[in-house]
């Protein structure tokens, strides 16, 4: 699967939408492959606690995650808005 042309940006939100009410923390707009992408979601979610998955080069993490994510990606050396 190709890697999608980003700025290389995370960008984080929280979204509830289509997920019964259930809130989750998306990381997307990072230039990594598929197998990073996996990698870096695996240390996050050991980090919280939390489940998760990727997704269409998304990081999904169950739960309201913002803050935690924005300074984990930032001590990471990863360019966060």
């Amino acid at each position: 699967m190709a890697m999608p042309i980003t700025d290389g940006v995370a960008r984080i939100s929280y979204d509830i939408k289509c997920r019964k009410g259930k809130g989750m923390t998306l990381i997307a707009g990072l230039a990594m492959n598929e197998i990073e992408l996996l990698d870096l979601a695996k240390k996050l979610k050991q980090r919280f606690c939390t489940g998760g998955s990727v997704k269409d080069h998304t990081i999904e993490l169950q739960g309201d995650f913002r803050k935690q994510a924005t300074d984990e990606l930032r001590k990471l050396g990863f360019p966060v808005k």
